[in-house]
């Protein structure tokens, strides 16, 4: 096929204008096609930008630039009409301005290049809960990876028909190709002043110019599942949420479905994937990062993966941590930045071995010597794989994948999950009275800031707060995000709705020591979780909310000094929330001015009356 053969006109219109301003040499419609996916990933090899990997069959190893290894938060925009619709918590630029710019940089800027067109469906295709998008972009590296991540090719157009709505997405790694110049092996990207990751909320837009790095350019992730869709879903009366979805079977066989958001580095995809500790108790994974809910005939809220793969963080992630993970990535699978051992296998710090050999190269492409541990060094500019190194491997290889993962009406929720880093005052699990509390516990998520996270010492020890984990991706004001939440909890009833919990697996004693093992034992909670979502008398009332009874939580086969812990895990830490209480009024709840739901200020106010009695 080729763009002739688009019977869409709006689609076909879109597609000639910016090829009139990319000015490219060719242009490829995809179709979706393994033939496609290994024509385009030979093209890449023969460039030498990308690596075959002997350990690993149809695997490969791509690095980027120093300037091109992650999201960048400071050139991503929502650039709406007003300013204030954008919030406190996003950048804004005039979209007039803002398009005026990219214009300029986008002229002529696929010189050397072919345009690659990329239909591609978000979540099962044919879902009511699905959408379709376009992302029209120069980087093989793109078309690979979103090959792996959403459903692509002509049968998405064939869903589009003649007049189908979808998300335009233009995308350029900025680095035209002029007078028959080569990549030369080097990626491709331009300079971090010329990056623009740019959402035009009421046009339902996608522009993205300079990186050619994940979410940066890879716009069915980030930008469409999250910043877009979270605009479409207030429009349309559902939810576009930063979050995992877990099936928890218990010894008898019944099932619940539940959904978690965790900023960054709180364990996300190591819950969706958990092998429990627990007799009999099952969980299979239907998604690891996003979740789009909406409301089933009965009332309930129903969840979809929007995406077909794992872009999972490689470092950190063992067999200890995640081994469905790893099984996931054995083959079939795009590695970004990691090591390359002698023997043709990829490489990261806390991998749970030493690398085989003398030497190993490392993400930038140095012959290293081979590190004596996997343990990551002090100096993390030593690391062999950088920190943010990234695997893309299909959902379906996953070992623990669900097998109604992709069931196009999606599977029912009963619980949704918060959480994040506190060493302290934050229990291990509670529970939200009702709707509205639940939203208050999302609203005040965070992680305490640590050495390891900041070079500003005055930072440490305080909260960075990350409400719902979707600062970063929250395409509006958020103010307007919390009361949308409130929103979505008078469309059912208390009953029907899913109950709300904050977990927190990383409370720690007074000599740093964590005080609950997490990993695979936190099925534990999810066990008491499950039951509570049945309603069992297994909860004490406390200021805060509903948690454990005494014993409530099985904790057979732990050692001594965490059933010890436990007392203390399930204990209200009253001065400590009095703190939290006073943070959230002097720092975080006035940052949303009169967009703050009164919900919100009224579960602040009930939660000190209740700490002071």
């Amino acid at each position: 096929m080729t763009i002739n053969d688009i019977k869409h006109p709006k689609l076909k219109a879109w597609i000639e204008e910016c090829a009139k301003m990319c000015e490219p040499d060719d242009i490829y419609l995809c179709d979706g096609s393994k033939a496609e996916y290994d024509r385009l990933m030979k093209k890449c090899v023969d460039a030498g930008l990308a690596t075959p990997l002997a350990k690993k069959p149809n695997s490969f190893l791509f690095r980027s630039l120093p300037s091109d290894v992650a999201r960048v938060e400071n050139r991503t925009f929502i650039s709406s009409v007003k300013e204030e619709d954008a919030g406190p918590t996003n950048h804004w630029i005039d979209p007039k301005e803002l398009k005026a710019t990219m214009r300029g940089l986008y002229k002529g800027c696929m010189h050397g290049r072919t345009m690659y067109i990329i239909p591609f469906c978000m979540g099962p295709l044919g879902s009511p809960i699905s959408k379709n998008g376009i992302e029209l972009t120069d980087s093989e590296y793109v078309v690979l990876n979103m090959d792996i991540m959403t459903r692509t090719g002509t049968k998405v157009l064939d869903l589009l028909g003649t007049d189908g709505e979808f998300v335009p997405c233009l995308h350029s790694v900025g680095k035209p190709l002029n007078n028959g110049e080569k990549d030369n092996g080097i990626w491709p990207c331009a300079d971090l002043e010329h990056k623009y990751i740019s959402h035009f909320p009421e046009e339902h837009l996608i522009w993205s110019y300079g990186s050619g790095y994940g979410g940066n350019a890879l716009l069915g992730k980030k930008c469409f599942a999250l910043r877009i869709a979270s605009v479409l879903a207030r429009e349309e009366g559902w939810m576009a949420e930063h979050m995992l979805i877990l099936k928890l079977t218990n010894p008898e066989g019944k099932v619940k479905y539940v959904t978690g958001a965790f900023p960054s580095a709180c364990g996300k995809t190591n819950l969706a994937m958990l092998i429990p500790t627990l007799p009999g108790w099952k969980v299979e994974t239907v998604g690891d990062d996003i979740a789009w809910m909406k409301f089933g005939k009965d009332g309930r809220l129903y969840a979809i993966n929007p995406e077909a793969g794992f872009f999972g963080v490689a470092p950190g992630t063992s067999e200890h941590s995640n081994k469905n993970a790893l099984v996931a990535a054995s083959k079939n699978t795009i590695f970004t930045n990691c090591g390359l051992t002698e023997d043709g296998d990829v490489w990261w710090e806390e991998i749970g071995y030493k690398p085989q050999g003398k030497e190993i190269v490392d993400w930038q492409g140095k012959k290293r010597p081979c590190p004596e541990t996997d343990k990551n060094p002090k100096d993390k500019s030593q690391c062999i794989a950088h920190p943010n190194a990234r695997f893309t491997a299909p959902a379906s290889q996953c070992p623990c994948i669900a097998p109604n993962w992709e069931d196009p009406e999606g599977v029912p929720i009963s619980a949704i999950l918060f959480g994040g880093r506190r060493p302290s005052t934050i229990p291990l699990v509670h529970q939200s009275r009702n709707w509205n509390h639940g939203v208050f516990l999302g609203s005040i998520v965070g992680s305490e800031i640590t050495a390891a996270s900041t070079i500003n010492a005055a930072e440490v020890g305080k909260i960075r707060r990350d409400p719902f984990a979707i600062i970063p991706f929250c395409g509006y004001n958020m103010g307007d995000y919390f009361q949308h939440w409130i929103n979505i909890g008078k469309k059912s009833t208390e009953d029907k709705l899913p109950k709300i919990f904050y977990v927190n697996w990383f409370r720690k004693d007074s000599d740093g020591n964590f005080m609950w093992p997490g990993y695979s034992d936190n099925s534990r909670v999810l066990a008491w979780i499950f039951d509570r979502c049945d309603g069992k008398d297994n909860y004490v009332d406390t200021p805060i909310g509903f948690m454990p009874k005494e014993n409530a939580i099985n904790t057979d086969g732990l050692d001594d000094k965490t059933k010890k812990n436990m007392k203390e895990l399930s204990s209200v830490d009253v001065e400590g929330w009095k703190k939290e209480i006073k943070d959230i009024r002097e720092n975080h709840y006035p940052k949303f001015g009169k967009h703050l739901p009164k919900e919100l200020s009224a579960c602040l106010d009930d939660l000190e009356k209740r700490l002071s009695k």
